[in-house]
């Protein structure tokens, strides 16, 4: 590792050059949004090869989404002085086992224990290769460098979930796992032939933990677990409003929801450019968009192809993951790296608030369409969160980096 002796300079050298590393980085995204996403289009297969029902196994996706929760805080707490470059193997190693384990699960309660496992390293990986990315770059390239990381996790959408749930369908369900769990193999061996030796320099566990004391990271984790709340109220119920409302065939289903897949990856890499010139910006902006398409679903929903496009226009709203990570790293102070995980805990929360949301509305009968513009109520909480941070920074004064950001 070569420390920059210029601020203009990135703060690390990969061997190889940045590309490779951030391809090696955005393979664990890949593999990653592939298991989680793979595992709710397989949940059928799952529920019927083990003999139990769709709502009792649904409960793998919760124990995944609990793992993330409960994981990322704790494996960059605890494991703050370990090397960054080991910490990204071990993550990747431990998320290949969790979704091996899964693939051999003989019964529904040991599939449970094998989803929560491999939720574990979820938010921590993230977390960790968003800030090795950014130290790749110089610092006005950050929010490109988070979003080419990311990418993994969007391109997963269009082609690892298709592909997962095809091979779940035709050699059954155990084999999508074992390909996510190779995809976390190839990930950690990149990541160790790709990315330089990187200490965990001044970190350690009691510094992390003053994350925890930084008002603006709550406010920052908040908006996300509500704003984006919305897109997952939408996501959660999409496949059963296209087959119902649109009255889409099943193969028009994959289309459309390939179609959203791509709207992420368009709107992630735009999300990029635009945190790198204004932070504050993006974030409003994008939550602003995410209202505005989100209710339109209520009247694109009985239309194909008008269904399509919104779907695509709705995708682009993830266009405000690298602002709100790199924010959190503005904000967090010397506590960077459990900011940075914690972030993507905060979106496992957001998939729960929003599918209870959406659940909520559909249960008190205003329709399977409905989940459209109860996301949009949800983003509007997100710019209320949003006007309170702004509100307590020009009360009390930003932080010097969040300040520089803006």
């Amino acid at each position: 590792m070569h420390s920059a002796s210029d601020s203009n300079l990135p703060t690390i050298i990969a061997p190889r050059g940045a590309g490779p590393a951030e391809l090696a980085l955005a393979v664990g995204g890949l593999a990653i949004g592939t298991g989680e996403f793979a595992s709710m289009t397989i949940l059928p297969l799952v529920a019927n090869d083990l003999g139990t029902t769709l709502p009792a196994m649904g409960h793998m996706i919760s124990a995944y989404a609990l793992g993330v929760v409960v994981g990322a805080p704790l494996i960059t707490i605890f494991l703050a002085r370990m090397p960054r470059r080991l910490m990204l193997v071990c993550l990747m190693l431990m998320f290949a086992v969790g979704n091996f384990l899964g693939a051999l699960a003989p019964t529904p309660g040991l599939l449970i224990a094998a989803r929560f496992l491999a939720g574990i390293p979820h938010g921590a990986y993230f977390g960790v290769a968003a800030l090795v990315a950014a130290a790749l770059v110089t610092p006005d390239k950050r929010g490109q460098a988070v979003s080419r990381v990311m990418l993994g996790l969007t391109v997963a959408n269009i082609v690892g979930v298709p592909l997962a749930t095809w091979l779940g369908q035709v050699l059954g369900w155990r084999s999508a796992f074992v390909i996510v769990g190779l995809l976390g193999l190839l990930t950690a061996g990149l990541v160790s032939f790709l990315l330089p030796a990187i200490a965990a320099g001044n970190a350690s566990p009691r510094r992390e933990l003053g994350v925890f004391r930084r008002l603006q990271v709550w406010l920052t984790l908040l908006m996300v677990a509500i704003g984006f709340g919305g897109l997952f109220a939408l996501y959660t119920y999409v496949t059963p409003t296209l087959l119902q409302i649109t009255h889409a065939s099943p193969v028009a289903v994959s289309v459309l929801l390939g179609l959203m897949g791509v709207g992420m990856t368009v709107g992630n890499l735009a999300g990029g450019w635009l945190a790198d010139r204004s932070r504050t910006a993006t974030i409003f902006g994008v939550l602003v968009w995410n209202a505005l398409m989100l209710a339109c679903f209520a009247w694109t929903a009985p239309h194909l192809w008008l269904a399509g496009l919104n779907l695509f226009l709705i995708g682009t709203g993830i266009a405000v993951v690298p602002a709100v990570q790199t924010r959190l790293m503005d904000v967090a102070g010397d506590a960077q790296t459990v900011a940075a995980a914690l972030n993507h805990s905060a979106f496992n929360i957001a998939n729960a608030l929003g599918a209870w949301a959406g659940g909520m509305a559909i249960s008190a009968g205003m329709g399977l369409s409905s989940t459209g513009p109860v996301g949009a109520v949800l983003a509007l909480g997100g710019i209320v969160v949003l006007g309170i941070s702004l509100a307590v920074d020009r009360r009390t004064g930003p932080a010097p980096a969040l300040a520089a950001a803006k």
